[in-house]
């Protein structure tokens, strides 16, 4: 539906990223939220669109971590039309702003699918940037990552992994893997530098975030576990007030006692699907690196058993985090929007429902988090 340039959308519950309030309305004039105020506040001469009773208005979801959607891998669609399939499969869950993930792969598919963000940056505001996760991974953790791939830097790749314009870059990778200063190089960039399938030591884990590291991907998966007398990445992840971690709630990545205990710690938990193919698609079997993935019991597998991403959505993951973790509602939401905006470093532009902010919303029935309606940049509903 068309909205003029000036709108307001009202509902029962807004939560604004920090707190929810009763009764208010936002006010849209363009892409960028002009007022947040009580209903009765807003002037006489405004287009109100009043949500249906009990819903909630609240920030959209940001996902940094969506390898696929809609019937399209990422991989194997590097390009503006892929990329876009993705993003409209996952508008329907909620999901305002993400960042298409490239898993393990050749140099040439790594600048092919940094060209086809590159084009859709300015042309689709949900598309933040990109995420290469890999190919700079310990070989003891590949999960489902091609192993033949996963190798060492070369003298070109700081030069790739920094070049998207006016976009954010997102790097998963093993510490130990990389020279020294090679994090400090992309940290410095702006790059935002994270720990995944990794090996890594107490030590080693500590070492990277003082060059600049500050993310974990997908928390326990694919990563030294936690044990008594070597703590590993996940207790320095725990106990670092600056880190962000990703956290798959769909129960079966992570034990929910496990990731009760995650709730505990000092820095940010930021929900992520690992999207697959099959989220808002109709086919559940695809190809990842020759080999075939399908979903079974609500996960995706390979013909082993091993997972290989999820068929989870933000909405369900939001949903999850309420049920699985016993979270209230809001911190919830926060998990899906806030924190994921400050790791990006774009916490004064999205993640809150606030003046000068992009126009980003998502309303929610709140009981089964089930999506009503989705605005980016103050566009049209979805």
């Amino acid at each position: 539906m068309s909205l003029p340039h000036r709108h307001s959308l009202a509902a029962d519950t807004l939560f604004d990223g920090a707190s929810a309030r009763q009764d208010f309305a936002v006010v849209i004039e363009g892409e960028r939220i002009a007022a947040v105020v009580p209903r009765r506040e807003l002037p006489n001469d405004i287009l109100v669109r009043r949500l249906p009773d009990d819903a909630w208005l609240a920030p959209g979801f940001i996902d940094v971590q969506v390898n696929g959607g809609g019937d399209v891998l990422f991989n194997d669609e590097p390009s503006p039309e892929g990329i876009g399939a993705i993003v409209a499969a996952h508008r329907r869950f909620g999901t305002t702003a993400l960042l298409p993930t490239l898993v393990t792969d050749s140099s040439e598919k790594m600048r092919k699918a940094r060209d086809a963000v590159q084009a859709m940056i300015g042309r689709d505001p949900s598309v933040l940037g990109m995420h290469f996760e890999g190919p700079f991974l310990s070989p003891q953790k590949p999960g489902v990552h091609d192993p033949g791939m996963i190798r060492a830097p070369g003298p070109d790749d700081a030069a790739l992994l920094t070049s998207l314009r006016d976009a954010v870059t997102m790097v998963t990778l093993a510490p130990e893997a990389v020279p020294h200063g090679f994090i400090r190089a992309l940290a410095d960039s702006g790059t935002r530098v994270s720990l995944g399938h990794s090996m890594a030591t107490y030590e080693q884990t500590r070492a990277a975030m003082a060059e600049g590291l500050i993310g974990f991907t997908h928390l326990f998966n694919a990563m030294r576990p936690l044990a008594s007398r070597e703590p590993g990445p996940i207790a320095q992840a725990l106990d670092s007030p600056h880190a962000s971690y990703g956290i798959i709630v769909d129960g079966a990545h992570v034990d929910p006692a496990m990731l009760r205990l995650v709730l505990r710690g000092r820095g940010r938990p930021m929900l992520v699907t690992d999207a697959m193919p099959p989220v808002g698609g109709n086919r559940p079997v695809f190809r990842l690196h020759g080999e075939t993935i399908s979903v079974r019991d609500g996960c995706c597998r390979t013909s082993e058993g091993t997972l290989a991403g999820t068929v989870l959505d933000m909405a369900a993951a939001v949903r999850n985090c309420v049920r699985l973790l016993g979270v209230s509602l809001p911190d919830a939401l926060r998990f899906a929007s806030t924190h994921p905006a400050a790791f990006l470093g774009l916490e004064h532009r999205l993640g809150k429902l606030a003046r000068g902010y992009r126009a980003d919303l998502v309303a929610l029935e709140p009981h089964d988090v089930k999506v009503l309606a989705t605005w980016v940049a103050g566009s049209g509903e979805h």
